[in-house]
């Protein structure tokens, strides 16, 4: 089956997909959703924001692949259940009932946390790449034109990139790290939940 006949079904929302890493996805068909396309847009921006907020018509718009006019209106009829924020590129929005989070106390950043490709810490376009990652060639050695690395968190702020194949993890700093944080990297690898992996998780460093 050529890969755009899924493009062109997925509006339908017939199709599902379980994708394992890099193992190839499995797909199934079902019945269409029983749902109105109005609250199902509403409640995709209502999740969208619980997850990536603050953030701007624009940006939804971008994601969720509706253009920039639809996602205006969709903003705007989720009505008060936004508040207005002013982040360092801008005015954005959050959900209303996230604000005690964004207002609570910080915790504790881990010590290290390994985040695999696309995950919605650093799913980020434009300037919102620019907020995590300030140095523009270590944006390209992360946000790479194709298949992209995991991020290294160290204390809360990415500090590298990694990658694995089979049991050995490959990791790149962009800074030296100490003793201490790179036994954080180490214990952290060697609990990744990896069905299938043949045996205990080994770290590489790259730098």
């Amino acid at each position: 089956m050529h890969p755009n006949s899924l493009r062109r079904a997925s509006p339908t929302g017939t199709i599902l997909i379980r994708w394992d890493g890099a193992r190839q996805p499995t797909l199934w068909t079902v019945p269409p959703p029983d749902a109105d396309p109005r609250a199902a847009r509403l409640e995709l921006a209502r999740r969208y924001l619980h997850i990536y907020g603050p953030a701007t018509p624009e940006a939804f718009g971008r994601w969720a692949g509706i253009g920039r006019r639809p996602a205006e209106v969709t903003f705007a009829a989720l009505g008060q259940a936004l508040t207005p924020a002013l982040t360092p590129i801008g005015a954005a929005h959050i959900l209303a009932r996230d604000e005690a989070v964004f207002r609570a106390a910080p915790q504790p950043a881990a010590p290290a946390r390994l985040l695999p490709s696309g995950d919605a810490y650093f799913l980020r376009h434009g300037a919102d790449r620019d907020l995590l990652v300030p140095d523009a060639g270590r944006r390209r050695a992360l946000w790479t034109p194709r298949v992209w690395p995991g991020a290294l968190l160290v204390a809360g702020e990415i500090a590298g990139t990694w990658r694995r194949a089979d049991t050995v993890i490959t990791v790149q700093p962009w800074r030296p790290l100490s003793g201490a944080e790179r036994d954080a990297v180490t214990a952290e690898a060697q609990c990744l939940p990896l069905p299938g992996a043949a045996g205990r998780m080994a770290v590489r460093w790259d730098g």
